[in-house]
């Protein structure tokens, strides 16, 4: 039987390790939900003109593993830029989503209600895109669970770490609690620049990312939210009734019409930059196989060389070059027989 002092020593390491693990916690793990924002990031916000309960906006670009979060500012009304969280893990490849179990995280647009916030997810914390949303379901898109959360996986989701997602879900709940019924978020695969959509100019895909990349352009211009409906199967942006006309101011129309003729000419040249690229890189890679066959036909002549002079020396010195490789020379004397 232990004695009273050994009863007395396990229950203090048992009380011990209680408060151990007690001071290692944050004290929200049962209500994560409402983990506060850091005065820091209120700091930030106020410091922009904006603060915790304005509306908010995100936009997820898949080949810099970006996520940015926008608020609205008070004086203009306009979205500027608060934060840019790098993406810990996405899945699958440049392109949309197409159906259940495909392990692809989707591009477009979507739009995240106080229903779609998962405050209890394996994943720490998480909010779910509303993937398909009404262009992937007229396309015959399928899947489900697709999120945004903690953790550092992925079949299908953005993953973002469990510090991250922390603020990210906080920016979002406390922009519910402003009065906002949803946030936007904008999903690319790249910046959607003359650049990269020269660089990925053959895929399959380049309809799809032309499509959405009017609505880049219109955020981008007038740092407004846009609407969205579908039309004719394609994303149709600010326009009355889905498919009636722009709903864009006219400077804001000036603009775009603008942007897309220096959109169209930078293409222009990094489409030519592309094919000057393309025809280097041939170019290179043939004086590459030339310099290879050069060294090789001067690997032989070397040989050659060395083999004629070293049969040269053998036949000056008596020798033949059948000796030198080992066979008898049949012209060679025959000694005389010993008695």
């Amino acid at each position: 039987m232990p004695t009273l002092m050994q009863q007395s020593v396990k229950i203090l390491a048992v009380l011990f390790a209680i408060f151990a693990l007690a001071a290692c916690t944050t004290g929200f793990e049962a209500n994560r939900g409402n983990i506060p924002l850091s005065s820091l990031t209120k700091a930030r916000l106020n410091q922009m003109g904006s603060d915790a309960k304005q509306p908010m906006l995100i936009r997820i670009f898949k080949r810099e593993s970006e996520l940015e979060v926008w608020k609205k500012v008070k004086k203009t009304g306009k979205f500027e830029h608060f934060r840019t969280y790098k993406i810990c893990a996405w899945s699958g490849e440049l392109g949309p989503k197409f159906r259940e179990g495909d392990r692809q995280s989707p591009e477009g647009f979507y739009d995240v209600t106080p229903g779609l916030m998962n405050p209890r997810s394996n994943y720490f914390l998480a909010f779910n895109l509303g993937f398909p949303n009404r262009f992937d379901r007229a396309h015959g898109r399928t899947g489900s669970n697709i999120m945004v959360h903690g953790d550092c996986s992925s079949r299908g989701c953005y993953a973002m770490t469990d510090e991250k997602i922390g603020e990210i879900y906080a920016l979002a709940r406390e922009t519910f609690k402003g009065g906002s019924k949803s946030f936007q978020v904008q999903v690319f695969p790249f910046r959607m620049n003359a650049e990269n959509l020269a660089e990925f100019s053959d895929s399959k895909h380049m309809s799809f990312w032309r499509d959405i990349k009017v609505g880049y352009d219109h955020f981008e211009i007038t740092k407004q939210r846009p609407s969205w409906s579908v039309c004719g199967g394609k994303y149709a942006f600010n326009r009355a009734g889905g498919c009636g006309n722009t709903t864009l101011s006219a400077s804001a129309q000036a603009a775009y019409s603008e942007r897309k003729v220096q959109d169209a000419e930078a293409f222009k040249v990094a489409m030519a930059n592309k094919a000057q690229a393309k025809l280097d890189a041939e170019a290179a890679a043939q004086r590459k196989i030339e310099a290879a066959q050069a060294a090789e036909e001067r690997k032989q002549a070397i040989n050659s060389t060395t083999k004629n002079v070293t049969g040269w020396f053998t036949g000056l010195f008596g020798g033949s070059g059948n000796q030198s490789q080992g066979v008898e020379d049949p012209n060679a004397p025959v000694p005389p027989t010993r008695n």
